[in-house]
């Protein structure tokens, strides 16, 4: 059998077996049911009558019409004949992606007339795996696409991956070292990198294919990785190009570098602790741990025998690499010394005393400081404005070299500190120790500390592309970008007002290799690589760079060797935007889809990928590379924490998705890397935040969660019970839907058009308030405020649809033969409501309403012939249904609704389901005459046995618990017992207070100074309005009173 055959052979088992599984479940569930029912029966019911029934039910009903048929891969899902009775995620939520990606309903067509909209998904790392943040990009992201494409757009949302240099090289060296106990450097470069395609192949990418379980609608056709041939070659390219234009250039300049991993590395990849005192941490490579937060002072002995200078410094290693000490121009104590010079201890070398304003405080400290410029930012810049000597003490792997003398020549650092200490004092010029403050810089991937080093490397002068990029976002007249949220433009100017050129270099063999060569000349006095900077030559290939050579040392005898170092991820990843639509060729793509539309990401990328993507895309595409950026919250934990496997309560999307034991949450930490105090930690967050574990939610609840909680400005506190709160609403969706099949009836066929003149009460109603949430839903989405657009499907689903106009249309479907009419329309009311409803919820919750969807009768109207809701119409207004007129009715039906069955929520549990009479007292013949029409609607929400109408001149009904709704309409609902005229006067005291509070407040503005000359008219009017209605609430509130003392008198 072919392996093609036996994946299928496996699959269809595997189906089969879970079929099975859910038949048994349900035969058990309806068990259960069967004989709960049984419990329920009156007990005069014949016993014989009973079984009679049990047997014909049990004929009737066959469990596997519960359960959808296996669907073969890629084919459009086949439903079962009845609807299961509950909601399953698992069940929901298979075989739809396949038929979608079979279907082609993601790809983009670039020869479409219709406008386009295009997303670029942050490329994540091949490394990596599937986190929350990652949920709440493909959440957004997949909302906004999925409304797009249903609104006509030519949608293109472009999947793709990042090579991630450093991630990778460490995953890949740490699996070599593991298996061969083998360094990439035993091994060989090109043995290595061949090692890393070899598991970027086998086991990179599995982040993408779980992108699809989300539900994400890529398109698929046009996936790419950083470092595939096209990209590879547009990356060349780009540079190429920027070193033409004198963009790109070399020099000697500081870098972050890390001696593990020994290459540069990038400011997002530098981790910073704060430290508050002496603290003891594990370095790499040290057997004991190293001592930081402390503040040594030692004194350098002064020329021509003028005594010494106290310095201080954190890290005393450097001293070895000091050229100058520093004094502030105007402190007197060293005046006396200014042009003078010290002496280096170990080696002789005459530090120059120099005038420093800028960098010397002389209230801080001795007010003296030394000056390492090759190992300190700050000293860098003091080295190059007073022209120092510049000396390197470390070897890339961060051990003490000849330039920090024979005495400490082979030391790592941290123990160079130690036995300089110990030297200092042999010598008597240690001074002491205090602790101090301070801020750590580690490496993200290696946790070594960062080492500030002088190094030769390749760097992007920004200076001209930033002010383009600065003005394309703040530029009021000439605005190319807009940022959402507003307030992190702010974070734009700041970074791009102060940018400094970009370090694209890295002492790497895992990513784009640099593509310029060094010309080593016959007649070089230094043989050494790259010792001159003008011997570089840069083509796009080795031959374009012999062509170079040979043009700019004619007649010379040279050879030439390709710089072994690669570029910085962020260099491709800047290009990203470009090179995935075909740049940099005159592509169909990069015509139709460029510039794209919008950049979603987080905001802590602002600088190190969206800044650069708008320099790199404006320089070298020739247009912005999007119009807009939206940057979305950071997630933590329900308790505001920063999500971290050491506190377990990191939250993996699948573990949401899939549900997961406690026991299975702990065997994920016990397969990671933490120690044993870390372990016990984290093991107990998780008992206390996960209990249970967590349940299965499915992808629908987990989206819909996710993009409601974009509400939470820069931070989402993310608690897993909203998530499953949604997937018991997802239940709730089903059950109407279950509830329209069954009032629909197998025959049904939906209108081409609704007679809405004609239509009762409750049908216009909910038509006029389905179209505020559209407008609602469209509006928040084109302004970006997901959270808006999804409170406002929720709300209509729930609140308007399910909690009352589901139940308000019931009695039209009893055997009543008055109801006929009423009936007809109450059918096509819904089924309109449900296709427009599930449409409107589609792009945030695609697996489920695609199901439910797919179960409604077919119209001839456009959206249902389409094959899915995918690719169907978004609802739009439909300007007919709106009816203000009707909505306020409808209103004032809910406050009565609400007052009624407020009062009942008040009786004995046993008495709170039977119906009971209620009156209702209108002050107004206009309330009166809404709530005479809508009686049927007031008494079945609110579960009554009958409703009478009673004015101002009715005496109160006795025996009556009273409710005030406004200052036009009280309720009553009729007591079976005595009445509680102790708590009747509680809840009107309440009532009074809560009056008295708001006149209180109301008066107070009104009397203020001022008020009546600073306050426009029609407020005051407004205020005057509001105050009477109070007063006659308060008037209302006495009369019950005055009722309720008649009662017991």
């Amino acid at each position: 059998m072919a392996p093609q055959e036996e994946d299928l052979e496996r699959k269809k088992k595997k189906e089969e077996k879970a079929r099975e599984k859910e038949l048994k479940k349900l035969k058990a569930a309806q068990k259960a049911e069967a004989a709960k029912s049984q419990e329920q029966k009156p007990s005069n019911a014949s016993k014989k009558s009973e079984r009679k029934n049990q047997k014909k039910d049990a004929g009737e009903e066959n469990p596997e019409d519960y359960i959808d048929p296996m669907t073969p891969a890629g084919e459009k899902k086949h439903l079962s004949s009845q609807m299961a009775k509950q909601y399953s995620p698992s069940a929901v939520e298979k075989a739809w992606y396949e038929w979608w990606e079979k279907s082609g309903f993601f790809v983009a067509d670039a020869n479409s007339s219709k406008p386009p909209f295009v997303i670029v998904l942050p490329p994540p790392n091949v490394t990596g795996a599937l986190h929350i943040g990652h949920g709440l990009t493909a959440a957004i992201q997949d909302t906004i696409i999925r409304w797009r494409r249903m609104s006509g757009y030519n949608t293109l949302w472009v999947p793709g991956m990042d090579h991630a240099g450093i991630a990778t090289q460490v995953v890949v060296e740490k699996k070599i070292m593991r298996e061969s106990k083998l360094t990439r450097h035993d091994i060989g470069r090109e043995k290595f990198v061949s090692e890393v395609w070899k598991w970027k192949d086998e086991y990179g990418g599995t982040i993408l294919k779980q992108e699809r379980r989300l539900g994400a609608s890529l398109d698929w056709s046009r996936e790419c990785f950083t470092m595939d041939a096209k990209r590879s070659m547009a990356v060349t390219e780009a540079f190429v190009r920027l070193y033409r234009e004198g963009l790109i250039y070399r020099d000697h300049r500081l870098v972050n570098w890390d001696c593990v991993l020994r290459t540069a590395i990038s400011d997002i990849e530098v981790d910073y602790k704060d430290i508050k005192e002496r603290t003891l941490l594990k370095v790499p490579g040290y057997e004991n741990p190293v001592e930081f937060g402390v503040l040594t002072s030692f004194a350098y002995p002064l020329d021509e025998g003028l005594g010494e200078i106290v310095v201080a410094t954190t890290r005393v290693e450097t001293m070895l690499g000091d050229t100058a000490i520093a004094v502030h121009p105007e402190d007197k104590r060293y005046s006396h010394l200014h042009g003078k010079f010290a002496v280096h201890p170990f080696n002789g070398r005459k530090l120059p005393i120099i005038c420093d304003a800028k960098l010397v405080d002389p209230e801080f400290g001795t007010g003296a400081v030394k000056i390492t410029p090759a190992h300190d930012p700050n000293d860098f810049e003091v080295g190059k404005r007073h022209d120092l000597e510049f000396i390197n003490i470390f070897s890339d792997d961060g051990k003490i070299n000849s330039n920090g003398g024979s005495e400490f020549q082979g030391m790592p650092r941290f123990k160079a500190r130690v036995v300089l200490i110990e030297a200092l004092k042999n010598k008597g010029l240690y001074k002491g120790s205090q602790n101090n403050e301070m801020r750590l810089g580690t490496c993200s991937r290696s946790n070594d500390v960062v080492e500030p080093m002088i190094k030769p490397q390749w760097f992007v002068n920004c200076n001209g592309m930033a002010k383009e990029a600065l003005d394309a976002v703040m530029d009021d007249t000439n605005k190319r970008i807009e940022i959402i949220p507003k307030q992190d433009a702010f974070e734009w100017k700041r970074w791009l007002e102060n940018i400094r050129d970009w370090c694209i270099s890295r002492q790497l063999w895992w990513g784009h290799r640099i593509p310029a060569w060094y010309v080593v000349l016959e007649d070089d006095q230094l043989k050494e690589f790259g010792a001159y900077n003008d011997h570089w030559v840069v083509g796009r290939n080795e031959e374009e760079a012999l062509l170079e050579a040979n043009k700019i040392f004619a007649g010379k005898k040279f050879q030439i060797a390709q710089d072994p170092d690669v570029l910085d991820t962020w260099f491709s990843s800047g290009l990203f935007p470009l090179t995935v639509l075909g740049w940099p060729d005159d592509t169909a793509d990069f015509g139709a889809f460029y510039p794209t539309s919008v950049l979603e990401t987080g905001h802590d990328i602002l600088f190190f990928w969206v800044a650069r993507m708008v320099m790199l895309g404006m320089k070298l595409g020739g247009d912005v590379p999007f119009r807009k950026v939206y940057l979305h919250p950071m997630i933590r934990d329900a308790h505001g924490r920063k999500m971290s496997k050491s506190l377990g309560n990191v939250v993996d999307p699948l573990e949401v998705i899939n549900g997961i034991s406690l026991e299975g949450l702990h065997k994920r930490l016990q397969e990671g890397n933490l120690d044993q105090n870390e372990l016990l930690v984290a093991k107990e967050g998780q008992v206390k935040d996960f209990p249970n574990g967590i349940a299965e939610c499915g992808a629908d609840a987990l989206r819909f969660a996710l993009v409601s909680y974009t509400a939470q400005s820069d931070k989402i506190n993310l608690d897993i019970q909203r998530v499953v709160g949604y997937r018991q609403w997802c239940n709730k969706l089903w059950n109407a839907i279950r509830f329209a099949m069954s009032k629909l009836g197998d025959d049904y066929v939906p209108p081409s058009k609704l007679a809405v003149e004609s239509m009762p009460f409750s049908c216009k109603w909910i038509l006029s308030v389905l179209n505020r949430a559209i407008s609602k839903t469209v509006s928040s989405l084109e302004s970006y405020e997901f959270s808006d657009a999804a409170t406002a499907v929720y709300s209509w689903w729930q609140f308007q649809l399910c909690d009352v106009f589901i139940e308000a249309i019931k009695p039209y479907f009893s055997s009543n033969l008055n109801f006929e009419s009423s009936r007809s329309a109450a059918r096509d009311t819904l089924w309109v409501c449900l296709d427009n409803g599930l449409r409107l919820l589609h792009p945030f919750m695609p697996f489920v309403t695609e199901e439910l969807w797919q179960r409604l009768p077919r119209a001839a109207g456009s959206s249902s012939m389409k094959e899915s809701i995918m690719i169907s119409e978004y609802p739009s207004v439909v300007e007919e249904w709106i009816n203000e007129r009707i909505e306020y009715e409808m209103d004032l039906v809910e406050s009565a609704v609400k007052s009624l069955r407020s009062l009942r929520s008040l009786l004995p549990p046993n008495e709170r389901h039977e119906r009971r009479p209620a009156f209702v007292l209108c002050r107004t013949a206009a309330v009166a005459d809404i709530i005479r029409n809508q009686e049927l609607e007031i008494s079945t929400l609110a579960s009554l046995s009958s409703l009478k109408l009673l004015t101002e001149n009715d005496a109160a009904p006795a025996g009556c618990a009273v409710c005030i709704v406004n200052e036009h309409l009280s309720v009553y609902l009729q007591l079976q017992g005595t009445l509680n005229v102790e708590a009747e006067r509680e809840k009107l005291r309440k009532k009074r207070e809560e009056i008295q509070k708001q006149q209180d407040t109301l008066m107070q503005k009104m009397s203020s100074s001022g008020y009546k000359e600073k306050v426009p008219s029609h407020i005051q009017e407004e205020n005057v309005s509001k105050l009477n209605k109070l007063m006659q609430e308060l008037a209302i509130i006495d009369e019950a009173d005055g009722t309720l003392d008649r009662a017991v008198n």
